[in-house]
């Protein structure tokens, strides 16, 4: 699915049972809010969110919420989904408008793992990190942050300092100094090192 528009119904009432009524008719409930405007209650129909949430780049990219009487631009922000089912309860919208700069959530991909030198070698593959905040211009958000791990060596790790971040993009943990690990190469133990660095046992 590449277009990221999505017919959108206001929803006069709120709270549980009507949320539960909502569900039983094949809509989902959610709440749009944000950019200094009232929150808005709204629906949406589930067989369209089964379309468009396998997406990845939906939860990174402008949605346009199609209502009856015009439209409104936004990013996913939160999706409460049922505890056992493969479905959506709830969603939150945040509103958006073109340039603004906005804090998310993306995840990290790793490439090149077939060609790790570490791997090839025989070392574990750790990840310390799969999805990293950033922040940049709506309309620049990365579907993912791209980190190549083809030269990692035994040993070694990646840190969020030594990759670069697409134009506009800032990651948000190095503002505050947190130099979060992403990736690191283990040496696994064998079972003869397990052994020798058991204490014998004593008579």
């Amino acid at each position: 699915m590449t277009d990221f528009t999505i017919a959108a119904h206001p929803r006069e009432e709120n709270g549980r049972r009507p949320s539960r009524r909502l569900r039983r008719t094949g809509m989902v409930p959610a709440v749009l809010y944000g950019d200094g405007k009232a929150a808005r209650s709204l629906s949406i129909e589930a067989r369209l969110l089964r379309k468009l949430l396998p997406d990845e780049r939906a939860y990174t990219h402008i949605i346009t919420l199609r209502f009856p009487h015009g439209n409104e631009t936004a990013l996913i922000r939160d999706i409460q989904m049922h505890p056992y089912k493969e479905e959506v309860l709830h969603l939150d919208f945040l509103r958006v408008h073109a340039g603004e700069r906005v804090r998310l959530h993306v995840p990290i991909h790793l490439l090149n793992e077939g060609t790790c030198a570490g791997i090839k070698a025989g070392g574990v593959l750790h990840r310390a990190l799969v999805e990293v905040e950033v922040e940049a211009p709506v309309d620049r958000l990365p579907e993912a942050i791209e980190v190549d791990i083809a030269a990692l060596c035994i040993g070694e790790s990646l840190h969020l300092s030594q990759i670069s971040a697409p134009a506009g993009v800032t990651l948000v943990p190095l503002l505050h100094e947190d130099d979060k690990e992403i990736v690191s190469i283990h040496n696994p133990r064998t079972g003869a090192e397990a052994e020798e660095e058991t204490p014998e046992a004593t008579a």
